[in-house]
């Protein structure tokens, strides 16, 4: 006969399995639509991506069955629109985060809704339930490119006229043998058949006037492709690349820790200027990560020094100081160019116009950013229409194309850059 069990263990054994069921139902109402998931991961890279990952420890912690190890959704909720007040009400859980990752308490998003909330949750579910797969070589766009430099046409030119210049050499010699074939048959003086028969000395060679022209036409087309290709470089800093006063490595934040771009330059995507990272935002990071991966405490006490901040105390010291960052991609005055018009709009790529920056530990000018750089790429870009109504008409009269181009709804127009 079994032995019935004693009244707590039965008590106990029903509180774990009610929480069991509790929690699974929470996870049974994340969402495993992929619409869901999509804007779930949009809102994880540009907001969670820089302090979690969804297998991994950084910041904060891994973020892989969240739903298994809080109470409820609603716990989740406050957590996000609220940690310092979660924090200062004793939750046991959210005090043992608090001290476990040093005291660095998670940004407050307190516009985010429920939806939002839960379709990062979809997303985090989606990505730890995948097998990893091993890592593949990132291709970087294509933002360099030559396009509007007159320097290749001219070299072209210029070997092409020495290729002229060499065959009428060649079929000038075959002339003057053939000349000379022919008047040795005529009955010629002595004086005549002397001048016939001169042998060229490289004192008259350089004298005539033939070798002469040659050297003058050679020095003009050189010296007038130099002068080109020096009144086409005015104002163009492509491969520009300054010392920072603090040597921030783009290789590890946006490529090996995948920090997403606008994350720090959020300008990008609400105004015309991408904006330099406040130093709040590093402090953000780095009151947690002290020692930098290749710089150890070298370079990060540079910012702590600039916002005035103590890491041994974990306070602000109120002595403060500007970093005066050298700036790289300068485009002329006269030049109208809006980042959120681009990025938000349009959904270019960081990579597009600044190339492989999670490649760079030191940032250059990667794009010529000329007008004519600008004009090809308006020529060759096709405009995304899905989805926006604003371009039902337009897409009706340019029902013979196969898709509209930027040129197509006026991105040639003069004044669209040059206001």
């Amino acid at each position: 006969m079994k032995k019935r069990l004693s009244g707590p263990v039965t008590f106990l054994t029903f509180v774990v399995f009610t929480l069991s069921i509790s929690l699974n139902s929470f996870a049974q109402d994340i969402s495993t639509d992929p619409a869901m998931i999509s804007a779930g991961e949009a809102l994880f890279n540009g907001n969670c991506k820089a302090c979690h990952r969804v297998k991994q420890k950084l910041v904060g912690p891994a973020l892989a069955g969240v739903e298994t190890r809080v109470p409820s959704i609603d716990w989740i909720y406050s957590w996000v629109r609220n940690p310092a007040k979660v924090i200062a009400s004793g939750d046991a859980y959210a005090v043992k985060i608090y001290e476990e990752y040093g005291k660095s308490q998670m940004t407050a998003f307190n516009s985010y809704t429920d939806d939002q909330i839960m379709s990062i949750l979809a997303y985090v579910k989606a990505e730890a339930e995948k097998v990893d797969a091993p890592a593949v070589t990132a291709t970087t766009a294509d933002g360099g490119g030559q396009a509007g430099v007159p320097s290749g046409y001219l070299n072209a030119i210029l070997i092409g006229m020495i290729v002229i210049l060499l065959l009428l050499l060649i079929i000038l010699t075959l002339i003057i043998n053939a000349l000379k074939k022919y008047l040795d048959q005529r009955d010629l003086n002595e004086v005549d058949r002397e001048i016939v028969h001169s042998k060229y000395t490289l004192g008259s060679m350089v004298r005539s006037s033939g070798f002469i022209f040659l050297v003058v036409f050679l020095v003009s087309s050189i010296t007038f492709k130099t002068v080109i290709d020096g009144l086409y470089s005015i104002g163009v800093q492509q491969n520009y690349q300054p010392k920072q006063p603090i040597a921030f490595s783009h290789k590890i934040h946006a490529g090996q820790y995948e920090i997403e771009c606008k994350y720090c330059h959020t300008g990008a995507l609400k105004g015309k200027q991408a904006n330099i990272p406040s130093r709040n935002v590093s402090t953000n990071c780095h009151s947690q990560s002290k020692a930098g991966t290749n710089t150890g405490t070298g370079e990060i006490a540079k910012i702590y020094a600039a916002i005035g901040f103590d890491p041994s105390t974990g306070s602000y010291t109120g002595k403060q100081k500007p970093i005066e960052w050298v700036r790289i991609h300068n485009l002329p005055d006269l030049a109208y160019f809006n980042h959120s018009q681009h990025v938000n709009v349009a959904g270019v790529e960081c990579q597009t116009c600044h190339g492989p920056i999670q490649e760079m530990d030191v940032v250059k000018q990667y794009s010529l950013l000329t007008m004519g750089w600008c004009i090809d790429c308006h020529r060759k870009t096709d405009v995304n229409t899905k989805g926006n109504a604003y371009y039902d008409k337009l897409i009706e009269l340019h029902n013979s194309k196969k898709a509209m181009k930027v040129e197509d709804i006026g991105g040639l127009e003069c004044a669209k850059c040059h206001y």
